[in-house]
């Protein structure tokens, strides 16, 4: 089986509070007993887009170091600026395209899918992704189960904030679904509070944040709450291609 942990929403921002927040989240997953495969990074990775924001991640995540003891597969979220992300946490050309990558292993596919809008707070996986998402799942020729990871949830989620920037054209994405099965299941973040439900009959998980906690409607009217502690999600796909779901805090 393939297990994989996950984090989202960290916004690094060059304070003290956020790095200690992703320092936590990020100790908790070193000091493991037992090997998880990935750690997931489902976007707004730092705040304002910038290299040093991006610097940071990298040093946080050992992604510059190479002592991270498990692959370390990210993507993009609303906060992100591309160009920035590839230079300083990718150690590539600051190019502008969408970042798209794939890991494979021996139980099953990883892409990760850049749901970035530049300029926008909205989602969209555009062209030039799903013709990658196309190409990546042939090649993988239907012999393992995937997953599709990215930032914007497709769905609402009943609350006004991320409602209001969540992934446009969804009914693309389910036509995607429709034709492939081999996609097990769907994990996005963005939202800052852990969630599942499901889209066009495939699982669709909902990362917790790091940086902080949404409140839905009846826990009160504060929208954000910062004293709750970071969260992180582990994820096991089975060889039935079964998506089980895991939440922690970490205090």
């Amino acid at each position: 089986m393939l297990v994989l942990a996950h984090i989202s929403d960290l916004h690094l921002d060059g304070s003290a509070r956020a790095t200690e927040r992703a320092e936590r989240v990020h100790d908790r997953l070193r000091e493991l007993p037992g090997h998880v495969d990935a750690l997931l990074v489902t976007g707004d990775i730092a705040d304002h887009g910038t290299e040093p924001e991006y610097e940071e991640a990298a040093r946080l995540l050992g992604l510059r170091d190479g002592d991270a003891p498990f692959p370390v597969l990210t993507c993009p979220g609303n906060h992100d600026s591309r160009a920035p992300y590839r230079k300083a946490l990718l150690g590539l050309p600051g190019a502008e395209g969408p970042v798209n990558s794939v890991q494979v292993f021996d139980d099953g596919a990883v892409l990760m899918c850049d749901s970035s809008v530049p300029g926008s707070d909205d989602g969209e996986l555009d062209e030039e992704t799903y013709d990658w998402i196309e190409a990546t799942l042939d090649e993988l020729d239907g012999g393992l189960p995937a997953l599709l990871t990215f930032h914007h949830p497709p769905v609402a989620l009943h609350h006004r904030l991320p409602d209001s920037c969540r992934l446009r054209h969804p009914d693309r994405l389910a036509g995607l679904l429709a034709r492939r099965p081999e996609i097990a299941g769907l994990i996005t973040g963005h939202a800052h509070t852990p969630a599942a439900t499901s889209f066009a009959g495939r699982p669709l998980i909902v990362g917790p944040g790091v940086t902080w906690t949404l409140r839905l409607p009846w826990e009160g009217d504060q929208v954000a709450d910062r004293e709750a502690p970071p969260g992180l999600a582990f994820h096991v796909l089975d060889d039935t291609g079964r998506l089980t779901s895991h939440f922690r805090v970490v205090t």
